[in-house]
């Protein structure tokens, strides 16, 4: 399976001002780009490639005062397979966890494991541990937040979520890793593309999605409590401890937000339908 990806953001800065972007694809995801257009910024500005300390592929830029459109896309090859599901995977105990999994058991600047852990406990800890136990949470978390794009707040924490019982995709995922890491499961925070392929096509404008990857046995697992069920063609852009680490854009100075658009969408192929037509 072939997906077309792609992203346009315009901005305007008061005066010149230094970007930190994360709109590449994840360099696991790199091999399997099949074309991609070079990344854009209109007007011109020459922007530097780095890696950040979770491996999330950035870049730096310098915006010049008014208006910058920044512009990414390009076509990668997918396998087509939804979201593994493997309900035998069983928790590891935090003394047999790799130290470099630690992080992702800690509170973070969203996911507030100090003020949720007696609620987590009090509500999974009864559950069988392993796979069983976080998809109660991921079924507990869809189930409890209201979904809807009028919800958005930049500011929200997984506690307020909760209290609240409602946000967008990435507070769904900011109170499952939440949840997780109050029960000792390694839980980290990802953003990407993730189109409407293989259901029905939603009629809101597409955005950028968020949804949780666990660590269980001995692998990472993709869970997504806002959807609550496998998908096919996500594409990985960042990984982080939660959304402070993943940011879109993060600029250094005041910036406004003056257009944005999403597309992720499998390519039709009409030579290849009708050979096996």
């Amino acid at each position: 399976m072939l997906i077309n990806y792609g992203c346009e953001i315009g901005i305007s800065v008061p005066k010149a001002t230094p970007l930190i972007c994360t709109l590449d694809v994840h360099p696991d995801r790199r091999r399997d780009i099949c074309s991609e257009a070079p990344f854009h910024t209109l007007p011109g500005a020459p922007s530097f490639m780095y890696l950040d300390g979770f491996g999330n592929q950035c870049r730096r830029l310098m915006a010049s005062a008014g208006d910058i459109t920044l512009r990414l896309d390009g076509t990668i090859a997918d396998s087509g397979q939804p979201d593994t599901f493997a309900p035998e995977a069983r928790e590891l105990p935090v003394e047999l966890l790799p130290h470099y999994l630690l992080v992702f058991l800690l509170g973070s600047r969203y996911c507030e494991t100090d003020r949720l852990s007696q609620i987590a406990w009090d509500r999974f800890g009864g559950v069988a541990p392993g796979w069983n136990r976080v998809q109660a949470i991921s079924n507990f978390v869809h189930q409890h937040l209201t979904f809807g794009y009028p919800h958005a707040r930049a500011t929200r924490t997984a506690l307020e979520a909760y209290e609240e019982r409602k946000g967008v995709c990435r507070d769904f995922a900011h109170l499952m890793i939440a949840f997780c890491r109050c029960l000792n499961i390694p839980a980290r925070y990802v953003n990407g593309y993730l189109g409407d392929i293989g259901v029905p096509a939603d009629p809101a404008p597409m955005d950028f999605s968020a949804w949780v990857e666990v660590f269980l046995e001995n692998r990472w697992y993709t869970f997504d409590p806002r959807h609550n069920t496998s998908r096919i063609g996500r594409i990985v852009v960042a990984r982080g401890r939660d959304a402070t680490d993943v940011p879109l854009i993060n600029s250094f100075g005041p910036h406004i937000l003056k257009s944005f658009k999403v597309w992720t969408d499998e390519r039709y192929e009409p030579a290849l339908q009708a050979a096996h037509g």
